[in-house]
């Protein structure tokens, strides 16, 4: 059984409640503490929040999660400059479907004039309830040029898109998500933290990797715990290897974070959620929304994902295409043989996926260990590309100036 903690943390609150903790897909009864966040004026009845990915964290995923579960659903990472110059795609990509509320949408960016038009687009617009910045992400293509989780480095130039970026914002609440740095001899999250705390963000949260690490190995929770130690007046959201709602109640009993952070825990399991919103929200609700995860619940969650996407898309074919990247994720650890995975990842319509689907032993019961665990790539720890003489100066040269000049890229991740 987990510590309870009776006082209010940065935001959210505790109090003893019964509730349902799952393992290995068995719910038990235990006591726990309730878990609240509060956002700004936004409060969650679970202190959830979906990470933003590239390619997934799309309209149709955001409905389908939020089916399942309570939380802030943030969308795919916008490019700052995309959306100030009104490119098609990306002003796609802002639009939320009616039931999204509140809508959330993540930016990036590198230039404070650019960043602070983004925010005014999305605000002067009435596009977004709430604003996430995005300073974690660790693909090379970004950090070579200054972006993403190399950024903080330079602490006047992350302080004044942070600051114009909170300014423009008014009442919309705005966050910050970032990495503990670009390696291990070069922190940045502490600085970083403080930073975004006096320039008025309403949260901070962080991947407790660095760059380096991209996603491999084990995530350091104890840097959150450092985090939440340093920033006393907004909440702190831990993110990093949350692979169950088990994993969540750890990580906040270990760190004190007000709430989590979840990515490629929910790939293929966005059903994940309901088991977040029953571990750490208000309801104490003995049946409400326990999830038998035979394998027929995980064929309808993958069908209903798919007939959301083709709605997204506005085009079936491409829908089906889109769904393709999902099929593993879904069927982790499931009696689905080779060839069938394979004629689901090249369906092109939803009667062909129907048609696999219903040749599935659906009555297949939850495999337990096999489908647990991480989901995604998680790559190898590598030396960060970076701009020449980045680490050289936590000030911005005019070389580095040049550099971020073409650092607006559309890539995801943090």
């Amino acid at each position: 059984m987990h510590p309870l903690r009776e006082e209010p943390r940065g935001g959210g609150s505790r109090t003893a409640r019964t509730a349902h903790v799952w393992e290995n897909r068995r719910v038990t009864i235990a006591l726990a503490p309730e878990r609240t966040l509060r956002i700004g004026p936004i409060a969650l009845d679970a202190p959830v929040v979906l990470a933003p990915m590239a390619g997934i964290t799309n309209t149709a995923f955001r409905r389908l999660c939020r089916e399942y579960g309570a939380g802030l659903y943030v969308s795919e990472m916008i490019t700052s400059r995309a959306l100030v110059e009104r490119n098609a795609t990306t002003m796609r990509l802002i639009t939320h479907h009616e039931s999204e509320t509140p809508r959330s949408i993540q930016l990036y960016g590198v230039d404070p004039a650019t960043v602070e038009g983004a925010v005014r687009v999305l605000v002067e617009e009435d596009r977004a309830d709430h604003i996430d910045l995005n300073f974690g992400c660790p693909v090379p293509k970004v950090t070579r040029k200054g972006g993403g989780a190399a950024l903080p480095w330079k602490l006047e130039l992350f302080r004044d898109i942070v600051t114009r970026a909170a300014r423009a914002a008014g009442d919309i609440p705005l966050t910050v998500k970032m990495r503990k740095g670009i390696d291990s001899d070069h922190l940045t999250y502490l600085d970083a933290g403080r930073i975004a705390e006096d320039a008025g963000v309403a949260a901070v949260a962080l991947h407790a990797r660095t760059a380096a690490e991209f996603y491999s190995g084990q995530a350091d929770w104890s840097a959150i715990a450092k985090l939440k130690e340093a920033v006393t007046s907004v909440p702190v959201l831990g993110n990093g290897d949350i692979w169950s709602a088990e994993d969540a109640v750890r990580m906040m009993d270990e760190t004190g974070c007000d709430g989590v952070v979840v990515g490629r825990g929910c790939l293929g399991r966005p059903w994940l959620f309901g088991d977040l919103a029953r571990a750490l929200g208000p309801s104490t609700d003995s049946g409400a929304g326990e999830v038998d995860a035979t394998l027929g619940f995980v064929a309808d969650a993958f069908r209903r994902h798919a007939e959301l996407l083709v709605e997204f898309f506005e085009d079936e074919d491409r829908g089906c295409r889109d769904i393709r990247k999902h099929v593993a994720w879904y069927f982790k650890g499931y009696p689905v043989g080779g060839d069938t995975r394979a004629r689901l990842a090249t369906a092109s319509s939803l009667a062909e996926i129907d048609e696999l689907l219903a040749t599935l032993e659906l009555d297949a019961p939850y495999p337990g260990a096999a489908a647990e665990g991480q989901r995604g790539r998680a790559g190898t720890p590598k030396r960060p590309a970076l701009p020449d003489g980045w680490l050289d100066s936590r000030e911005l040269g005019v070389e580095a100036s040049c550099a971020l000049a073409e650092a607006e890229l559309d890539h995801s991740g943090g």
